[in-house]
C-alpha cells in the first residue's frame, strides 16, 4: 500500500495593500500547505518514512502561464525548514500576489539553488551518507489556487531511481566434499552509468547528461548492494570485484555483467538485478531483473530493514 505522509506547514504571510487604480483585492492571511510524498522517503537511521526535523524544501509560486515558471515570481526559492514541533517555517516572509489571481506552485526537497526551471544541472552523489541529499523530491501544484484556497496541496515525487544488485554464486567456491556453496568476499560493485543530469521541474523530468562514469554502489550485505541512480537509457554494465578469497577456491578478480538489453532506471522506480557468478561469466539468475514502485517492495527499502555500510 502506498504511503502518503501529510505534514501541515504553516507559512506566515503579512497583509498586502491595494495599489491605486488596482481593482484586485489585497491578499492577507496565512498559506497552509499539506506536503506529502507519493512514494516512501526513507532515512538510514531506522524504520522511517516521513520528513524529519531539519529537513528543508525550496518553494516557488507564480501567476500567469501554469506550464512555464516565469522569471518574475510571487515566491522565489524560499527555504522552509521542518522544526521539532512538526511545523515548517519559512526563512523569510511570503505573500500572495492578490486574492483573485490563480497561483501555481513548485517545490523541491532538499532545498537547493535552482539555476534553470527546465534544465537545472544535477550531479549524483551515490554515497550512503549522502542518500538524503541525493534523493531529490519534486512537487508541482498547477491547479490554479487563489489566496483563500487553503491548504495548498503539494505531493512530492522521487526524481531519482534506486538500483539494487543481489549476487549468488555457482559451486566453484565449494571445498572438497562440501555441499554448501561458500559465498566469496565481495569488495565492491560498480555500475557503468551517467551521474550527471538536468532537471525539468514542471514536467518532473530527468535527463541524463555527460560521460559514462563508474557509480560505486553501497554495501548492504556481502552479496547485496544498493544505490540511487539517475534515470537513464542504455545502462547495461555492472562490475563485481571479489577480494580476500582463497585462490585455490574461486579466487579474486573483477567479474563483468553485460546485459543484452537496457536495464531500465526510472524516476520513483526500484530496479533489482539478480546475478549469479560462475567461473567464467556472470549471468542473470532465475529471478532476472525486476522493476517496482519505490514503496511497493515492502520492507526491502534501504534503511527500513537494512542499513548500508557507510564507508
Amino acid at each position: 500500500m502506498k504511503k502518503i505522509v501529510l505534514i501541515s506547514l504553516a507559512l506566515v504571510c503579512a497583509a498586502a495593500c491595494n495599489k491605486a487604480g488596482n481593482n484586485k483585492e489585497a491578499a492577507s492571511g496565512a498559506i497552509t500547505v499539506n506536503a506529502g510524498i507519493r512514494e516512501t522517503k526513507v532515512a538510514y537511521d531506522g524504520n522511517k518514512a516521513v520528513f524529519e526535523a531539519a529537513d528543508d524544501l525550496s518553494l516557488f509560486a507564480w501567476v500567469g502561464d501554469k506550464t512555464a515558471i516565469p522569471g518574475t515570481l510571487v515566491v522565489n526559492n524560499v527555504t522552509n525548514i521542518l522544526g521539532t514541533d512538526g511545523l515548517w517555517a519559512p526563512v523569510k516572509q511570503m505573500l500572495w500576489y492578490d486574492m483573485v489571481t490563480d497561483h501555481y506552485f513548485m517545490a523541491v526537497s532538499p532545498a537547493r539553488t535552482v539555476a534553470s526551471f527546465t534544465a537545472d544541472p544535477y550531479t549524483l552523489d551515490p554515497a550512503a551518507d549522502k542518500f538524503q541529499e541525493s534523493d531529490l523530491l519534486i512537487a508541482v501544484n498547477n491547479a490554479g489556487l487563489k489566496a483563500n484556497d487553503n491548504p495548498v496541496q503539494l505531493t512530492f515525487d522521487h526524481a531519482m531511481a534506486i538500483l539494487n544488485v543481489n549476487i549468488k554464486f555457482h559451486n566453484q567456491w565449494t571445498e572438497g566434499t562440501q555441499t554448501e556453496i561458500t559465498e566469496p568476499l565481495i569488495q565492491g560493485v560498480e555500475a557503468t552509468a551517467k551521474d550527471h543530469a538536468t532537471i525539468d521541474y514542471i514536467n518532473k523530468a530527468v535527463t541524463a547528461t555527460g560521460e559514462w562514469a563508474q557509480v560505486a554502489m553501497n554495501k548492504v550485505q556481502n552479496a547485496s548492494w544498493t544505490t540511487l541512480m539517475i534515470p537513464q537509457e542504455n545502462f547495461r554494465i555492472i562490475y563485481i570485484t571479489l577480494n580476500g578469497n582463497d585462490q585455490w577456491l574461486g579466487g579474486d578478480g573483477t567479474y563483468t555483467f553485460r546485459s543484452e538489453e537496457d536495464i531500465k532506471l526510472g524516476s520513483g522506480k526500484v530496479t533489482t538485478v539478480n546475478l549469479i557468478i560462475g567461473r567464467d561469466q556472470v549471468t542473470l539468475d532465475k529471478d532476472g531483473i525486476t522493476i517496482t514502485d519505490w514503496a511497493s517492495q515492502g520492507d526491502a527499502i534501504p534503511g527500513e530493514v537494512f542499513k548500508p555500510e557507510l564507508n
